[in-house]
C-alpha cells in the first residue's frame, strides 16, 4: 500500500513524528470516509483499496472551511482534473486528498495528516 501524504518530520531532530492508532482496519470503509477523533480535531479517513495507483489511505480535516460543518467524510470521492477529490456535502467544493487544497477556491484548505496501515491498525502521524 502507498502512504498518503508526506511524513513531516520533527523540526527539533530529524527523526519522523511519532505514530498514533486510531482505529483498526475493519473500521474503514472502502471508497468512502469514516471519522476519528485526534489531538482535539475530527479527522475524516478515506481508504481506497482498488485505485490505479494500488491501496492508499488518506487522513484529512472533516471541518468544512464554508459552511463550519463536519461533513467532510460524508463527502464523495472522485477524481478531477487527474486529482482524487473529496466533494464536500453541503456547497460541493472540492478539496485535494493528498494536500487538502480546494480547487474552487484557493483561500481555502483543509489539513491533512500522514497516515499508514500498519497490519491491522490505522496510525496518524502525531505532532
Amino acid at each position: 500500500m502507498s502512504q498518503s501524504n508526506v511524513v513531516r518530520l520533527d523540526s527539533r531532530s530529524n527523526a519522523p513524528a511519532a505514530w498514533q492508532t486510531l482505529c483498526s482496519r475493519a473500521d474503514l470503509v472502502a471508497n468512502s470516509g469514516v471519522v476519528a477523533w485526534h489531538d482535539g480535531a475530527q479527522v475524516a479517513l478515506f481508504h481506497l483499496p482498488d485505485n490505479a495507483d494500488g491501496e492508499q489511505l488518506f487522513a484529512i480535516e472533516n471541518r468544512d472551511p464554508k459552511s463550519g460543518a463536519n461533513v467532510i467524510g460524508r463527502g464523495i470521492v472522485g477524481s478531477l482534473k487527474g486529482e482524487l477529490v473529496i466533494a464536500s456535502p453541503l456547497y460541493k467544493q472540492h478539496f485535494r486528498l493528498a494536500d487538502g487544497s480546494c480547487l474552487e477556491y484557493p483561500e481555502q484548505r483543509l489539513q491533512v495528516w500522514p497516515v499508514r496501515l500498519i497490519g491491522d491498525e490505522v496510525q496518524i502521524a502525531a505532532g
